[in-house]
């Protein structure tokens, strides 16, 4: 069995550096907490758990926890959240992805400038809830196109329009093409990062030529989802899993070339277990 696994499989930057900053603050020997799970990946949540590091879901946890340091997932995190634990005299470290604090910077400016913002993104995903605490005006967030169809905007007020960092970028560019069609005075700023749309791309191209393809990542993790999105209308077969205990595969005798790609959040560890099983057993 011949495996093709994507070079832009697993941790991206913001990533990796949230999870570093976690470890790098266990060493100080002081309670250190996340406020959410630091990323979407419940093995290396688990990993952490068991070093000490606790989970806080909510301000009212935040008001009960001791003395320690709090670090901000890499999602990002509601201004109420950062000013709640400031409040409480806990230590805040800020290991929100860069890409995510840009767009926050960008939806501050606008909706002081007194436009509309619009987030193209899951709404109720932490990162859509990080953006919309900047935007002073409130915004609108859209997923689909039967949204952006029927979402009614002040004709009279400039609209901008942003993206969650790991949006589908075809179907972005869709939203947009709609948006600006309506006649609106219109900024569009693209705020999917780089590192996103090299890996959607990268997995569509290889879904597009294997037989198979698995596409590794936690259940909660937005942009694995967007890749196995994207290979399923490529390859019809395409399986979704966090790690090699649900790798379930009954495959046709045909099939010769296997895809892999991972989910941002997906450790090199299991990436590299999948792709060893599916070598040596098929």
């Amino acid at each position: 069995m011949e495996v093709v696994l994507a070079k832009s499989a697993g941790f991206c930057f913001g990533v990796k550096r949230a999870v570093d900053t976690v470890y790098e603050r266990l060493k100080t020997g002081e309670k250190i907490y996340t406020f959410g799970p630091i990323i979407h990946n419940e093995q290396v949540v688990g990993e952490l758990e068991k070093q000490g590091v606790s989970i806080l879901e909510s301000e009212a946890q935040i008001k009960r926890a001791g003395k320690g340091t709090v670090v901000l997932r890499a999602h990002g995190v509601p201004r109420a959240v950062e000013d709640c634990i400031q409040k409480q005299g806990l230590t805040c470290v800020d290991a929100t992805c860069p890409f995510v604090k840009r767009i926050h910077r960008i939806v501050r400016q606008e909706s002081e400038a007194g436009k509309q913002i619009v987030i193209l993104g899951n709404a109720g995903h932490p990162e859509v809830e990080g953006i919309m605490s900047w935007c002073f005006q409130g915004a609108s967030v859209v997923e689909s196109r039967e949204e952006a169809l029927h979402l009614k905007l002040d004709m009279d007020k400039p609209v901008c329009v942003v993206s969650q960092t790991t949006f589908n970028y075809n179907k972005f560019k869709e939203l947009v093409e709609i948006f600006s069609k309506r006649g609106y005075d219109i900024s569009v700023v693209n705020t999917i990062c780089n590192a996103t749309e090299e890996r959607q791309a990268e997995a569509r191209e290889i879904a597009a030529k294997v037989d198979a393809m698995i596409v590794i990542g936690g259940r909660h993790s937005s942009n694995t989802r967007k890749l196995y999105e994207i290979c399923s209308r490529e390859c019809a077969l395409t399986y979704f899993i966090q790690t090699l205990d649900d790798l379930h595969l009954e495959l046709p005798k045909s099939v010769r070339l296997v895809g892999i790609t991972a989910g941002a959040s997906t450790p090199k560890k299991i990436i590299e277990e999948v792709q060893n099983y599916v070598r040596i057993n098929f």
